[in-house]
């Protein structure tokens, strides 16, 4: 019996012991995998090109966009610019759910913006016919800041103020995070870590902040739960900054 309990041990000994292991490979790509699963974040904007970007309407990007230092920059000046002549930039792609995370930064007198659920149609002379805005401004040096709150950086354009200026000073960078989720009716920006503004983005409650705002007879405006995200060309001559742009969808 004894001699059996013996045989049985190293045998089990042996297993263990000739058991493959994962190789460093191996297990290095399964970590990069889980990370990937666990994050997905999809770059928008690397820094080094244009893909999946164009301006709305067809025009060339590089009219008036330029690539410098992982920046896209917008810095075509009103003389260089024919009357009423914008370069917004938007996503080739359509999105619903996500949030956006997106460095920006500004210089004196600069207006731009963030437009989700853009629909590209030759009947919507604008993106903002179509899509809410988050707003990007100069708090100090445009005029439209003293508008009101709800017109300064951070705020739902004309809806919602953010609850705090948390702005950095003119050519530095700033952070958006923003979150738009029609599943749980739930929209936020969070700037430069802290959370500034929140809204709801559909239902009676969107509708009558709608309402209460310069949009309210805009038959398309914040229509579309489906669309393009939008860069603003407000038009001033005024070198404006987006970099670091990535997306996740919810």
């Amino acid at each position: 019996m004894k001699k059996l309990v013996l045989l049985t041990v190293m045998i089990f000994a042996f297993a263990c012991k000739e058991k493959p292991k994962e190789s460093p490979k191996e297990v290095e790509e399964t970590a990069e995998t889980k990370v990937e699963e666990k994050s997905n974040w999809t770059v928008l904007f690397d820094g080094s090109s244009w893909d999946g970007w164009h301006i709305y309407s067809g025009r060339n990007i590089e009219e008036a966009w330029s690539l410098e230092d992982g920046a896209m920059l917008l810095n075509k000046t009103s003389e260089q610019r024919k009357d009423g002549e914008r370069f917004n930039i938007v996503t080739d792609k359509e999105y619903t759910n996500f949030e956006l995370s997106v460095e920006w930064m500004v210089n004196s007198g600069a207006n731009s913006g963030i437009m989700w659920g853009v629909v590209e149609d030759e009947k919507y002379p604008e993106p903002y016919t179509t899509g809410p805005e988050i707003q990007v401004l100069d708090n100090i040096g445009h005029p439209d800041a003293k508008n009101g709150t709800n017109h300064q950086a951070g705020a739902l354009y004309d809806m919602v103020s953010p609850s705090q200026n948390v702005v950095k000073p003119l050519g530095e960078w700033n952070h958006y995070l923003i979150t738009i989720n029609h599943k749980v009716n739930q929209g936020s920006v969070v700037l430069n870590g802290v959370k500034i503004v929140e809204f709801p983005v559909n239902g009676e409650a969107w509708d009558a902040m709608v309402a209460n705002s310069k949009f309210a007879t805009w038959e398309a405006f914040g229509k579309f739960k489906t669309g393009k995200i939008a860069f603003q060309d407000h038009g001033e001559p005024i070198v404006i900054g987006y970099r670091n742009i990535k997306i996740k969808e919810l």
